[in-house]
């Protein structure tokens, strides 16, 4: 009888705000004795069920990741545009109406990680855009890719970002807060550690550096539920807060 591994790693679809990003379903295969599928317990059998399912969602959000980046490539690009460059977070907010300026452009995709946002970047880049918004990096930690994976890949989108429009303004965002007992593969101690790297490389290259995180988190450093209805994700009146913070930047 043949025993059964399956292994599965899951793009979190963010933009619902679908908990726990990583999977890992392993049937134990040191056990004397293998198991057919109508030997396994129900617990097992649900568990396939669910990696199924996840992989569903592995591919809806890859499948989100491109249309959107198709759909970017097809709008109007100019050296006036100011950009938000994000996750989920970035994307659910409407951002030229927000600040009531239609040069603000909202290039936020579910789910995005560095990785992702280092694929995407020329596109964002060859209009020469005026200002740059950058928030990323939280769905790096819920992927399980590393700090330091997260701090490079942050000196590699500053680079390319001086190299292909020298002129563009970058602004670094802090990464957000959470509530890491619901996304427990979150942590707001790894989150403030990254951020503890993105003010020192802003400072490197001379860069602002938005403090956003102090602006939503309770006492015990997770993300104030005045401001979220999930513990990851910003309501209206997180979304208030956050254009308070910029506001002189994006005005400037």
């Amino acid at each position: 009888m043949k025993t059964i591994s399956i292994s599965v790693f899951m793009l979190t679809w963010c933009y619902l705000g679908i908990a726990q990003e990583t999977t890992k379903i392993l049937i134990d295969s040191s056990s004397s004795k293998s198991m057919t599928m109508t030997e396994l317990p129900d617990t097992v059998v649900k568990n396939e069920a669910k990696a199924k399912e996840l992989e569903e969602w592995n591919k809806a959000m890859r499948a989100y990741y491109y249309h959107r980046k198709e759909q970017f490539e097809m709008l109007p690009a100019s050296n006036k545009d100011i950009i938000f460059l994000g996750n989920s977070i970035t994307d659910q907010c409407e951002w030229h109406e927000l600040f009531n300026n239609m040069n603000v452009k909202n290039r936020g995709i579910g789910g995005d990680d560095t990785d992702g946002i280092l694929e995407r970047l020329g596109d964002i880049t060859k209009s020469k855009p005026n200002k740059i918004f950058i928030m990323i990096g939280t769905n790096d930690l819920a992927y399980s890719k590393t700090i330091n994976h997260i701090v490079e890949n942050y000196r590699k989108i500053i680079q390319s970002i001086r190299d292909s429009s020298p002129e563009t303004k970058i602004y670094i965002q802090s990464i957000l807060p959470t509530n890491d007992e619901i996304h427990t593969l979150r942590k707001n101690s790894d989150i403030m550690l990254v951020n503890q790297q993105l003010e020192q490389i802003s400072k490197e290259y001379s860069l602002t550096y938005i403090d956003l995180f102090s602006l939503f988190k309770t006492d015990n450093n997770k993300l104030n539920p005045e401001y979220s209805l999930d513990g990851l994700h910003l309501n209206g009146k997180g979304y208030m807060v956050w254009k308070n913070a910029i506001l002189k930047y994006v005005d400037e």
